[in-house]
């Protein structure tokens, strides 16, 4: 168990049999293409593009600091922090309002 990796942004350990995927910190679509990526839990990643747009990825949010730093990321987190690190459910609240 000590040899999983670390989901970056909750912090909770990533089984190898976890819902898991790579997250482009700045979006392909935005430039980000063959750019950093890091891999998360599906429910974390899920709960990014559930809060941001891609533009809003790109401009603001192309860290993990950053992204930890957003109130509702940073509800997500108290929220799944509780969870055990193999959990998966549909990404919870609202989605994000489309402009």
């Amino acid at each position: 168990m000590g040899d999983e990796p670390r989901c970056p942004l909750c912090g909770r350990p990533i089984p190898a049999d976890a819902r898991q995927s790579l997250h482009h910190l700045i979006p392909k679509l935005r430039g980000g293409k063959g750019g950093p990526t890091v891999l998360l839990h599906q429910i974390c990643h899920n709960e990014i593009h559930a809060t941001f747009s891609e533009t809003e990825l790109a401009r603001d949010y192309s860290t993990i600091e950053a992204l930890r730093g957003h109130p509702r990321i940073a509800g997500f987190i108290r929220w799944v922090a509780r969870r055990p690190p193999g959990f998966h459910s549909k990404t919870p609240g609202r989605r994000r309002a489309r402009r």
